[in-house]
């Protein structure tokens, strides 16, 4: 058992001086990989391991559409446009082959790290199968075969070795596929295989998760034969390139007008001034912060912002019922953008006729209330006036009047007037505090949810000690007198001070920052929350910490009478406050007070206090003043502030 059989992968690499690199890569396929099945006895696995293979052994299906037990395994494009349905509690025991999972890294960060802390999530039951290297699953890339087909042929190999091996122990697999051509193909191996949308529909308990299923290309090209376009279509990658290549096009960020959603504006190099693009037909289905190519027109055309205020939602009031759009109110958009010109100079012209790069996310708002009571399509209204409506379905609109919700955008078809999405959660009722501040939270891209069990389990155990080993590493500064100074109820206490005067009549001035190196390692699952977080964030009534509280408000925080690590650095300096000598360490330290502000102040000045902790702090203060005083004599900035 082991190793069967060795591949060599050479590729081809172009270098940015235009010269031609072949690269050689042994690939290694191997007979023991697991199928990830706990209960499965065919794989051989020692004991010691059995506990780490995270899929069930089923008994019941809970699909009306496929009656025996069964395990799900994804393509690549349900785990791009799909990973709300897949992130849902509802949804679990899947596999996802290795090949997906490189394909999604490639094409989108977001999706991967998402798809990353599901698999992570040990409740989800989510299994990686390593089919990439398994000897009966690898599959190399024919003639003329795209990469795309490659991978589609792939999944559809590994989920025929799934079946023939989950048939020993009495179990069934289905392929999960919104392309229809992997779907035939599939079934053409006996595979079962269904789109998301028909799967979802099929299962017994689980209200409301038909509502994220976001909708397949099929289904939006099928309502597109029968409706009357609006847009222009966009221009290809290849024709974009070109354009871009020859100067006939420009490529910016596009930033939509918060007052007039009728208008949005492009940096592009080479131009003073932004490129003003105006009018639903020319922004030609662009979202704010999209990357897109334009066309500027030519200097006659340009034109000179509106000065109107444009509200989208009363705009939109009476056309909650339309599917397409109405010639009379392009005209009448276009007529109302040229009354409200403003004076002064044009300004670049043009219009967007290219996606380079998507920039959606998801969106908090409200969704507005449909007056046919038994549609089951409904108008989403974005807490962020620069995005445009979005169209979504859903079955329970009743119950999310009201109320803040979630909305992914999936596609904008040429056809429809707003860009089509789906529900994915409810935040709470409008006006609630927490609800509130959650939409703040995600309107400003703040991660916010808890740590995973992968980050948790990066943590020191408790309780905590300083070892010998640890003693011997470090510099012992607990018999120095430190304090920290901070604002009243601070928790994570980072840095702190101390100053004592030496026998020569200079000072022992130190500055001590809290250790966190110590406890995060690098390339950690800890390090890379933390690097994503890049900072706590604080709102009137809740702090988002940048690490777990252990961390942030313990291990990591220098509170008072209890040993903490450090990094310290010292200096030996002259009354007249000048540095002459600098150490640089890691230390071990007892802080001696958790002060505030107030208290530290109260302590400068009350004549009657004399222990050592308030010297220290006097020295610390006409020290900082000597300091301050030089640099306002070099010419430093000062700067009013409340604080």
């Amino acid at each position: 058992m082991g190793i069967v059989e060795r591949k060599q992968k050479i590729f081809y690499r172009k270098t940015k001086k235009g010269n031609i690199i072949k690269i050689v890569r042994e690939h290694y396929l191997r007979d023991d990989v697991w199928c990830g099945l706990r209960g499965c006895e065919v794989c051989s696995i020692s004991s010691s391991d059995l506990d780490t293979r995270p899929l069930e052994f089923l008994e019941t299906s809970q699909s009306d559409l496929v009656k025996k037990p069964h395990h799900l395994i994804i393509d690549t494009n349900v785990a791009l446009h799909q990973i709300d349905v897949l992130s849902d509690d509802a949804v679990t025991n899947i596999i996802v082959p290795q090949t997906v999972i490189q394909e999604i890294k490639h094409r989108s960060l977001p999706i991967y790290k998402r798809m990353r802390d599901i698999i992570e999530t040990s409740s989800k039951r989510f299994y990686v199968f390593t089919n990439e290297h398994h000897g009966d699953c690898y599959v190399e890339r024919e003639e003329k075969e795209s990469a795309n087909d490659c991978n589609d042929r792939a999944i559809r190999v590994t989920c025929w070795w799934y079946k023939q091996h989950f048939n020993l122990v009495g179990q069934n697999i289905v392929l999960l596929t919104n392309d229809k051509d992997n779907r035939d193909k599939a079934r053409e191996m006996e595979v079962e295989a269904y789109t998301v949308h028909e799967y979802v529909s099929s299962l017994k308990d689980a209200p409301g998760l038909l509502d994220k299923v976001a909708q397949a290309q099929e289904d939006m090209e099928e309502d597109a034969s029968i409706q009357r376009f609006i847009y222009e279509p966009h221009w290809s990658n290849e024709k974009i390139r070109a354009g871009l290549k020859s100067g006939k096009l420009r490529q910016g960020s596009l930033k939509t007008s918060r007052s007039n959603y009728l208008e949005a504006n492009i940096m592009v190099e080479g131009f003073e001034k932004s490129v003003l693009i105006q009018g639903r037909l020319d922004i030609n289905r662009a979202i704010h912060d999209d990357v897109v190519a334009i066309e500027i027109f030519a200097k006659e055309q340009w034109s000179v912002p509106s000065t109107l205020i444009i509200d989208q939602e009363e705009e939109e009031e009476n056309k909650n019922s339309e599917e397409d759009g109405d010639e009379e109110d392009l005209k009448k958009e276009k007529e109302m953008l040229e009354k409200g010109k403003g004076k002064g100079d044009a300004q670049p012209t043009g219009k967007v006729v290219g996606i380079i790069r998507r920039k959606w996310r998801q969106y908090c708002g409200i969704v507005k209330k449909n007056d046919i009571g038994e549609s089951l399509r409904h108008l989403f209204v974005p807490a962020d006036k620069k995005i445009p409506f979005i169209r979504i379905e859903t079955r329970q609109a009743e119950a999310l009047y009201n109320k803040r919700v979630i909305v992914a955008v999936d596609s904008w078809p040429r056809h429809s007037r707003n860009p089509m999405g789906h529900f994915v959660r409810v935040i709470g009722n409008i006006g609630d505090k927490e609800a509130e501040n959650e939409v703040v939270l995600l309107e400003h891209d703040c991660p916010h949810t808890k740590f995973s069990e992968a980050v948790l389990n990066c943590l020191p155990k408790m309780p905590w000690i300083i070892t010998e080993q640890d003693e011997a590493e470090r510099t012992d500064l607990r018999h120095v007198d430190v304090c920290s100074v901070d604002p009243i109820g601070c928790t994570d206490i980072d840095d702190a001070l101390h100053c004592k005067l030496l026998p020569d009549g200079n000072y022992e001035v130190g500055v001590h920052i809290a250790d966190v190196s110590h406890f995060i390692r690098p390339g950690s699952a800890l390090d890379k929350e933390a690097q994503n977080r890049s900072t706590s964030v604080y709102l009137t009534t809740r702090r988002i910490d940048m690490v777990p509280d252990l961390l942030s408000s313990n291990l990591c925080s220098l509170r008072g009478n209890v040993d903490r690590f450090a990094f310290s650095v010292v200096w030996k300096i002259s009354p007249d406050a000048q540095i002459l000598e600098s150490k640089f360490m890691k230390t071990i330290i007892q802080s001696r007070g958790e002060l505030s502000y107030q208290q530290a102040q109260q302590r400068i000045d009350d004549p009657n206090m004399n222990d050592d902790l308030t010297i220290s702090l006097r020295n610390l203060n006409m020290l900082a003043k000597k300091l301050k005083a030089g640099r306002i004599d070099d010419g430093a900035l000062v700067l009013a502030s409340m604080e």
